[in-house]
Parts: C-alpha cells; sequence; structure tokens
C-alpha cells in the first residue's frame, strides 16, 4: 500500500513554489504547466478592465495569476486563479504576513486552457465557491463566452456579444464580454 505524505500551505511555500508552478489540493502538490500567450492575453485584459475599474476610488485589491490562496487546512488547499478581486470592506486592516492570502478572494477568474479537464474545473469552482468566492468567472477563448458562478446552482453564460457585470463583488462594473478577447 503506498501513501503520499500531505504537505502544507508553509512546506509548499519553503521547497515547492520557488521552483516550479504548482498548487496544492487537499495537501497534495499539483504541478502545473505554464499557460499558453492567448490565455495570458485574456488574463490580462480581464486584470486591466477589473483594474481600470476598481483603481480610481479604490474598490479594493486586483491579484494577478499565481497569486496562491489558503482556501483550506488540515490538509491544506492553495489555489491560483488567474485574476482574483478583494473588496474594500473584506481586506484586513493590517495586510497579512503569511506568503498565501488567508481564504477566498470575492472574484475568482479563470481562463481556461486548451487541456484543462471539465472534473478538474468544475472542483476548482467547487473550492472556490466553498472557501467563501462571490462569484467565479470561468473565461472559454475558444467559445469566447464567461460562465459566471455565485453558487453551484446560481450558473448563467454570457456570449460575447452580451455584458458581463461585476454584481455584488465589484460595485458598478460592467463591460461588454467581446473586450475580453478583442485584439
Amino acid at each position: 500500500m503506498s501513501t503520499v505524505a500531505l504537505v502544507t500551505a508553509e512546506e509548499l511555500l519553503e521547497h515547492y513554489a520557488h521552483k516550479q508552478r504548482c498548487e496544492l489540493i487537499a495537501g497534495e502538490v499539483v504541478v502545473t504547466s505554464p499557460a499558453g500567450w492567448k490565455h495570458g492575453d485574456i488574463g490580462g485584459r480581464i486584470q486591466s478592465l477589473l483594474a481600470h475599474h476598481v483603481k480610481p476610488p479604490k474598490l479594493g485589491r486586483i491579484f494577478l495569476a499565481e497569486t496562491g490562496f489558503l482556501v483550506g487546512r488540515n490538509p491544506d488547499t492553495v489555489r491560483a486563479p488567474d485574476v482574483a478581486f478583494i473588496a474594500k470592506e473584506n481586506l484586513p486592516a493590517t495586510m497579512p504576513e503569511s506568503a498565501f492570502w488567508p481564504g477566498a478572494p470575492d472574484l475568482a477568474v479563470e481562463v481556461l486552457s486548451p487541456d484543462d479537464r471539465t472534473v478538474a474545473v468544475d472542483k476548482k469552482i467547487q473550492t472556490w465557491l466553498a472557501a467563501g468566492a462571490k462569484l467565479v468567472w470561468v473565461v472559454d477563448p475558444e467559445l469566447e463566452t464567461v460562465a459566471i458562478y455565485r453558487s453551484t446552482t446560481d450558473v448563467s453564460i454570457v456570449a460575447r456579444d452580451g455584458r458581463i457585470t461585476g454584481r455584488d463583488s465589484i460595485a458598478g462594473f460592467e463591460c461588454d464580454v467581446r473586450e475580453f478577447f478583442e485584439e
């Protein structure tokens, strides 16, 4: 019988995170490959659109890919969305000392890669929502759609010609979905 030694968030940071791109899922290190240019381009567009709305009135903080969010303990889970937002009212008075943000962002954005598996994406969505994310956007570059999850049962899909809003997560944010994909 084979057993896997579980890794903590602290061990992930100390022994793995600086060597390779990875996440921690229920104590197991999962190595991920770098994303392709299209994935990064779309993530960058989304980050830019959100930052343009969020920064001037200081509505909160935007985090880029590679930012780990500690969303579970015993065993530990550290996930990293492609883009994340935390509303000002949910930021602590003093920023955390730890390497990974404690808890889920208000908005987690996942940009699909060609090799993403449905089961893995579904688990990631469930993890974000269970950890307290108010909104999860799953952006599909191939179909040019955004699946919006408010819960596992409250899901809507917005096509390229539709508009997306921040609803309860990012007050007043709105844009055309095509802005995520246009060059």
